[in-house]
């Protein structure tokens, strides 16, 4: 049957089963539609391409280069996958150094254990005990060759002063860059350094002429000495296991004792027999030592931590008789720090120069990082401990090592003055002086055609005296002044009377021939031979505190040993107000030594064992600064009450020795304390 709608409209089934119907022939316009169904708007009808082959359509973003929103999607989840994956990576690797970095220290104890205490550690400890004995004589040396230094260069009192705060200074910073240098770097190599720097220029300093380059090359050779005790100690301390660090490390203190002897001894033997000809004789003859210590280390060669272990159980094990015994540990885990890595990333780029500044530059950030990490909560407390600690300490020690010397130098002289002859209105006609004349004063006395030959003029003043053809010869003075004098016909031959000994006088035709000028004439008088004794009694006396303090360190304890001797010490300075003679204040000086030299012990053990081995020459460093720094500010206090009172010094030492030995007590016990 022909119906004209159906003939009109075809009927077409999509792979979707759903029908669609389009007009034919005439249909208006040519649109289609449907019949019965709504107009679809445009989105319903795309939604009919549903189900289409996608592979033969085109995303249209793309001729444009736009990626797919799918794509987009895809990425940030494959993003986020690969975050967790390295965050769970990273958290097991830090999991896992941490677990190592905990069990480093027992593995290193145990490995200790294994190697023994032998042949290998003796030899070190002989070896930096050589460096240590160095650093003593050079604490000792600048004062016993400086009367010798000042007569060779016409040395002032303040230039004096400069040259002993200068020396302090420079160890001070040597101190501080060695000590943070040396956990970067390593101990043997910075020590070599060190020791190379002092040698050098303490050799140098022998043979200079100006005492501003004198000061110079002394400055240079602290700077150098000043760093070998951060890691003379830190570096022994790692060769020693728990039960015999305290014992061990009192022992090495031993060697800086016997530095201040072996200083002491030579210049009282040397210098006041000889002179100052021969005080280059005794610089060359003490900086043999550190010679020999330079020499013992270059004999090392190994420099992996496997191997430096390998050779000292060896050694130990040969030494006692049983060369079978292997080594059985095969490696060492150390954690790779990211400085580490980074170094490893930048040495294979650049030039030599700039690898070279990049190793440089990242060890000097490496190093003030461990600076500012002593800071940190769990080091913070104890490190505030042991800086008081430290300085109250050194303040004490050093500001009376400055003061007894001083003061005993003050009571001679007042002895000398009490003795003093004076002569009041004498007059002397045609005599010839042919004997020395020693402590005396002459007041308006009348010197007549008199005749002073060959002879000493020691301490005397001549005070509104005249001197009428009077005739001087061959005359060696010391500490002696024509003040307010006439002075007429007279000659001055071959002398040491220059004008500048000549204080408002009056001089009528008088002549200076061949003027015997410079300061050196006055040596005799500077080097007096009770004070090389005092400082040699001094060092001798901290011999018997030493042992004591080194048998009895791993016994009762660091914080007893360092607490007890600074009470002890506090003691001892007190009773200093009861000395009223040259012998008492000598006795109580050794006294003082012997006591408190088992405090310097008990602190130099527990600074190198509570910290971690990364920061450990940082932290001695630091505190060994601050030591120096506490000495100039003793040295400039103390000195400056000598001969006004004794009261306020010995007050001072009293306070600072109390107060640092009450906050000693609050340090934490290391005793029994595995190094980290």
């Amino acid at each position: 049957m022909d119906d004209p709608y159906h003939n009109n409209v075809n009927q077409q089934m999509t792979e979707g089963g759903e029908y669609t119907y389009t007009q034919g022939g005439g249909g208006q316009d040519g649109y289609p539609y449907q019949t019965d169904y709504p107009q679809q708007d445009e989105d319903a009808a795309s939604d009919a391409t549903e189900g289409a082959d996608e592979d033969d359509q085109m995303y249209e973003g793309e001729y444009q280069g736009i990626p797919h929103p799918d794509e987009i999607k895809e990425a940030r989840r494959a993003a986020r996958l690969e975050a967790k994956r390295k965050a769970r990576l990273t958290a097991q690797q830090q999991q896992q150094q941490q677990e190592e970095e905990e069990s480093l220290p027992e593995q290193y104890e145990t490995i200790m254990e294994d190697c023994g205490h032998g042949r290998f550690q003796w030899t070190l400890f002989f070896v930096l005990g050589l460096a240590l004995m160095a650093d003593g004589v050079d604490g000792f040396v600048v004062g016993f060759v400086l009367p010798s230094a000042e007569k060779d260069m016409c040395i002032s009192n303040a230039d004096k002063g400069l040259l002993g705060l200068l020396v302090y200074v420079s160890m001070m910073v040597g101190a501080l860059v060695w000590g943070g240098l040396c956990d970067k770097m390593g101990r043997r190599k910075c020590l070599i350094y060190v020791l190379t720097i002092d040698l050098v220029f303490s050799f140098l300093s022998c043979f200079a002429q100006g005492y501003g380059f004198f000061l110079f090359l002394r400055f240079c050779s602290g700077f150098g000495i000043g760093g070998s005790i951060p890691i003379v100690y830190t570096y022994f301390t790692e060769f020693l296991q728990m039960d015999k660090r305290g014992e061990h490390l009192s022992w090495l203190c031993m060697f800086w004792m016997l530095g201040g002897l072996y200083a002491s001894f030579t210049a009282w033997g040397i210098i006041p027999h000889y002179g100052n000809h021969f005080s280059i004789i005794y610089l060359l003859f003490l900086y043999l030592s550190i010679l020999l210590c330079v020499c013992g280390f270059q004999n090392a060669r190994h420099d992996e931590a496997w191997m430096i272990l390998r050779q000292v159980h060896d050694t130990n094990w040969k030494a006692k008789g049983e060369p079978e015994r292997v080594f059985t540990v095969t490696n060492i885990k150390t954690p790779q720090t990211q400085e580490d890595e980074f170094i490893e990333i930048q040495s294979d780029t650049g030039t030599a120069f700039q690898r070279w500044t990049v190793r440089k530059m990242t060890m000097l950030q490496q190093v003030m990082a461990n600076v500012m990490s002593l800071s940190a909560p769990e080091l913070r407390l104890q490190g505030l401990f042991l800086v008081i600690v430290w300085f109250c300490m050194a303040f004490s020690y050093h500001g009376l090592g400055v003061w007894f010397p001083d003061m005993i130098k003050y009571m001679q002289y007042e002895e000398y003055e009490s003795k003093v002859k004076v002569f009041h209105r004498e007059r002397v006609e045609r005599f010839h002086f042919n004997f020395s004349l020693v402590n005396q004063v002459h007041r308006e006395g009348e010197y007549i055609h008199d005749k002073f030959a060959n002879i000493e003029i020691k301490s005397v003043k001549f005070e509104d005296s005249l001197f009428e053809n009077c005739y001087f010869e061959d005359i060696k003075s010391t500490n002696t002044f024509f003040e307010n004098c006439t002075i007429k016909n007279t000659v001055f031959y071959n002398t040491d009377l220059w004008q500048e000994k000549f204080k408002n006088c009056q001089m009528e035709n008088t002549t200076f021939l061949h003027p015997k000028k410079g300061c050196h004439l006055n040596f005799l008088e500077e080097n007096d031979i009770v004070i090389y004794l005092v400082s040699f009694l001094g060092s001798l006396a901290v011999l018997p505190g030493n042992i004591i303090s080194a048998l009895f360190m791993d016994k009762i304890g660091r914080i007893r040993i360092i607490g007890g001797s600074m009470l002890a010490s506090s003691a001892c300075t007190f009773l200093l107000l009861l000395s009223f003679s040259q012998g008492a204040v000598i006795c109580w000086q050794c006294l003082f030594y012997a006591v408190s030299v088992a405090a310097w012990n008990g602190l130099e053990v527990i600074s190198v064992e509570l910290y971690p081995s990364s920061k450990r020459g940082t932290a001695f460093g630091i505190l060994n600064g601050i030591c120096k720094f506490a000495a100039i500010v003793a040295s400039f206090i103390f000195a400056a009450f000598v001969g006004i009172t004794k009261i306020i010094p010995i007050f001072l030492a009293f306070a600072a020795l109390v107060c640092g030995g009450l906050v000693a007590l609050r340090l934490p016990e290391t005793r029994e304390k595995i190094l980290s």
